[in-house]
């Protein structure tokens, strides 16, 4: 289990031209549907004279959640190499869309293939890939008195503090590494008189 996923920053942009065909390729951060969905209708927009508009995406910290579209290309030729890009670069929270103005010269399927895969990557490599972690919140509530119990737990494990509320009571919450998040739930359940619930 994978404490960490990796994503890009920000927009950015890659070009591949071959016998007259230009493909332009977008590659964008993103977290959900909607997200994608709004990206693909301002490029459709911006771009309203191309041929195709071929996209791939990967969302959520599993990688679990895909699609790759061929608008229109043959089977295959343009959303999987582009998701395939996505893979072997282990990148999720991403969509990338590579338009293509046709030139006049049919470049055959493994042709596409070579072109669709390249501007994503030239698209990818362009931008700058983050590591973030993933973090499972924990809510905890109790007494002042056991202030001091709580917070060595926090130092010693290293998390991350959420939000703190120290009035009538205090209340925590707290960002457990996922692989640990287990037994550090179990350290805070010894402490007699602490309140856990399950962010």
């Amino acid at each position: 289990m994978e404490d960490y996923y990796y994503t890009l920053t920000e927009h950015s942009e890659g070009i591949f031209k071959d016998r007259g065909s230009k493909f332009i390729a977008h590659a964008f951060p993103v977290e959900t549907e909607e997200q994608i969905a709004v990206h693909l209708a301002n490029l459709r927009k911006q771009y309203y004279d191309a041929r195709h508009h071929c996209y791939a995406y990967m969302l959520g910290i599993d990688r679990t959640k895909f699609r790759a579209n061929d608008d229109g290309e043959p089977n295959n030729s343009a959303g999987q190499p582009i998701l395939g890009q996505i893979k072997s670069f282990e990148l999720t929270n991403v969509l990338i869309v590579v338009i293509r103005y046709f030139g006049g010269t049919l470049l055959g399927v493994g042709g596409l293939v070579n072109a669709y895969k390249t501007a994503a990557k030239e698209a990818i490599e362009a931008n700058k890939i983050i590591k973030k972690n993933i973090e499972l919140p924990l809510s905890i509530s109790f007494d002042y008195p056991l202030i001091n119990a709580v917070n060595l737990v926090v130092k010693e494990e290293e998390l991350s503090v959420l939000k703190r509320n120290f009035e009538a009571s205090c209340e925590m919450q707290v960002g457990i590494k996922r692989s640990k998040f287990e037994k550090i739930k179990q350290r805070f359940e010894k402490i007699h008189g602490i309140t856990i619930k399950n962010s």
